[in-house]
């Protein structure tokens, strides 16, 4: 029987690629999405392609009983979990001094609250059952900081401080839990940077590129299997050297 992973938000991007790299490393795979339901039905069809099971569904991050909701329907869809990519997530940038309530509070709700709502509906029978892998998404700018981004660098740091709690509560019950803080990936949220902001992070990467979402699925991947079996409570820079 192949193990089970639900990857939320994974409709494109970083989502996407850990759900097709999950299929092709054995799992059969729960996919979420907020809108895109062509996106993810796309993917779930590369999930099939590569020998696993797909059952997609239409999240709202945010909503702790819809992710409760989730998690059951994947279960009953594909069975128990074992391997959980909390991976949905929004921008709303802006300076902070012109920073409306709602933008503050958007990505505080999906980002961090949400991942807590995922991540505490996988996490009971987890426990229950002594075994699982849970993967937060968190980000560069959570360690760092970045200019237009606090409500977003706050709530990318917040998962990181969750995941090690998490990691502490859940370790004596034979459940890991770990974070994954990518660089500039080229996704849908830096086709909008300016040429001078690209070329000042191409200068300030090691490898001198933007990652690609591939580039995140592989360390997802591995912390979701058992070659990880001994990984807990940490935070793996996927960022191609980035020092800014």
């Amino acid at each position: 029987m192949r193990p089970v992973a639900l990857v939320t938000g994974a409709s494109k991007g970083i989502g996407a690629a850990c759900a097709v790299t999950l299929a092709q490393r054995g799992f059969d795979v729960g996919l979420t999405y907020a809108e895109d339901r062509a996106g993810a039905d796309e993917v779930a069809s590369e999930v099939v392609r590569a020998g696993g099971r797909a059952h997609v569904r239409q999240a709202e991050a945010r909503d702790w009983d819809d992710a409760a909701a989730v998690v059951a329907e994947v279960e009953e869809a594909l069975g128990p979990l074992d391997a959980l990519v909390a991976n949905a997530g929004i921008t709303r940038d802006g300076p902070a001094v012109r920073m409306s309530a709602e933008a503050w509070s958007a990505p505080i709700d999906v980002n961090l609250t949400g991942t807590m709502a995922i991540v505490r509906a996988a996490l009971r029978g987890m426990m229950r059952r002594r075994a699982g892998s849970i993967v937060t998404i968190s980000s560069v700018v959570g360690v760092q900081g970045n200019a237009g981004q606090a409500n977003y660098a706050a709530s990318k740091a917040g998962i990181i401080g969750l995941t090690r709690a998490l990691a502490r509560e859940a370790g004596s019950r034979g459940v890991r839990v770990n974070a994954v803080a990518p660089g500039y990936i080229a996704t849908r949220l830096t086709d909008v940077l300016a040429d001078a902001h690209r070329d000042h992070l191409l200068t300030a990467t090691a490898m001198g590129r933007l990652g690609t979402p591939q580039d995140v699925a592989g360390p997802v991947a591995f912390l979701c299997s058992g070659t990880s079996a001994f990984i807990t409570g940490t935070v793996i820079a996927v960022d191609g050297g980035l020092r800014i």
